[in-house]
């Protein structure tokens, strides 16, 4: 698993243009290893490109082929739907199974991870929109502040006395010839940390939530209706820098040029179309034969979330939204249980499976030294700031692999993630003195990672709280 590359997927790359190999040459830009699991996404994702492309009958009963993916933590499989999302511009939300109770307990019920994904899908459309109108904004933004560094003349009727309007011409021409020069310096960046004051809309009221059969659920969606004075945007006069009032008065004249209706209908339309929920820890709702105590409301929660992935409507703020078309990932570890444990419902809900591998040696070198932002370059960049030349070897990279390899082998396997706490405890005396090494160059070979880790590493016990 690799997800220390700091650029996203090439967006400027037409989704449909991408065939599954494409789509996994992206996805192995960023993710090693885990073939299979790249195969099934990628074929998922060109499925839905495909659909797109048929007549609205077909296209209609034509479903998603939802991924059940199987593999330890820490090998990739949140970062391969994350990728995937990415590439695809979707709607993209990552939750837990295990936060789910059934209807008629105290906590959330299945529906809301469709009204989190609308929340993300309205975010997603409006970024593209303020982008859109950016340009628009930006010049009503410099009139605004143009306005408060120089108020506006107040408008008069014209004079009928010959001399009094020369006078008010010639004022007029010097308040327009300030105007420009206020331009100027306002363009030139001059007047960044100059004090004016500007009114700007703030949104009154207060978000309320209430206790339901169905779980925790928000009430302003009607509130706003029943109340629409509470929740009124009231002008307010603040008091800022010019550098911040720009960007307040910026996000408000990008807003003031979105239409909110038909914002909220292209958002819950993609969320339709395009979604995709990654539903983590799904072993954790899988019933073994016997089931108490905790386990009792497991087989309930499978069969709430059943009616959305069969596909229902889910009533939002935003309007009701079709959950037939979401991609549902869903991911588990199934160590104390298994697949078949889920109710065969779900189980048929789920067609495609992958079992994602978990990563050994060579996958967690490879790890440390390809990406772009690897661990590695990321300790660096790091010391770097410090006057600190660190540079890393390459049996000092295969060392560190060797050592968290091992300790996943023997305590808890975490993936990935235990490069990060092997690392840390490898240069915890380098970050620590910092400053104090500025000028100097430090080269992290094998004998230096043996030095400061095989103690540690050696001791069964103590590697389990500190590695």
């Amino acid at each position: 698993m690799v997800f220390y590359m700091p650029g996203e997927v090439d967006t400027g790359k037409v989704v449909s243009d991408l065939s599954p190999r494409k789509i996994v040459e992206e996805l192995d830009r960023f993710i090693v290893g885990q073939a299979d699991a790249k195969r099934a996404v990628a074929i998922a994702l060109r499925n839905r490109m495909r659909r797109r492309k048929l007549s609205p009958e077909l296209a209609e009963e034509v479903m998603p082929k939802n991924i059940l993916m199987i593999g330890p933590t820490g090998v990739g499989k949140t970062e391969i739907a994350r990728r995937l999302a990415r590439m695809a511009g979707s709607p993209f939300l990552k939750i837990e199974a295990s936060k789910f109770t059934e209807v008629g307990y105290v906590g959330r019920d299945v529906e809301s991870m469709v009204r989190d994904l609308v929340e993300i899908g309205i975010e997603l459309v409006r970024k593209e929109r303020r982008d859109q109108v950016a340009e628009q904004a930006r010049e009503a933004v410099e009139d605004r502040l143009l306005d408060a560094l120089l108020p506006p003349r107040p408008r008069r009727p014209r004079s009928a006395d010959p001399e009094a309007a020369e006078r008010e011409n010639k004022e007029q021409a010097s308040w327009e010839k300030s105007r420009e020069r206020l331009r100027g310096q306002l363009a030139a960046g001059s007047l960044e940390d100059r004090m004016i004051e500007i009114t700007v809309s703030s949104q009154s009221g207060a978000s309320f939530r209430m206790f339901s059969p169905g779980g925790m659920e928000e009430m302003d969606m009607n509130l706003q209706d029943m109340m629409p004075g509470l929740f009124q945007q009231k002008p307010q006069q603040r008091k800022m820098k010019v550098s911040e009032a720009r960007d307040a008065l910026q996000r408000e004249e990008e807003d003031k040029r979105i239409d909110p209706e038909q914002l909220a209908r292209e958002a819950i339309h993609r969320v339709e179309e395009s979604g995709i929920l990654f539903v983590d820890e799904f072993d954790k709702i899988a019933t073994r034969e016997g089931g108490r105590g905790p386990d009792v409301s497991r087989e309930g929660v499978q069969r709430d979330l059943l009616p959305i992935v069969e596909g229902t409507l889910v009533k939002t703020k935003h309007g009701m939204v079709r959950t037939d078309h979401i991609l549902f990932v869903a991911a588990g570890a199934f160590h104390l249980s298994k697949p078949s444990d889920l109710i065969p419902e779900l189980q048929g809900r789920f067609p495609i499976r992958v079992e994602l591998q978990s990563l050994g040696r060579e996958e967690l070198l490879r790890i440390l030294t390809e990406p772009e932002s690897s661990l590695i370059v990321q300790y660096r960049a790091l010391m770097e700031t410090e006057g600190i030349d660190l540079e890393f070897t390459a049996d000092g990279a295969e060392a560190l692999a060797e050592f968290a390899e091992s300790v996943n082998s023997r305590t808890e396997n975490i993936g990935a993630r235990r490069l990060h706490t092997v690392m840390e405890r490898l240069l915890e005396d380098i970050s620590f003195k910092g400053p104090e090494l500025r000028g100097e160059r430090i080269v992290v070979d094998a004998a230096f990672v043996r030095e400061r880790l095989t103690e540690i590493a050696g001791d069964a016990d103590l590697s389990r709280y500190i590695l």
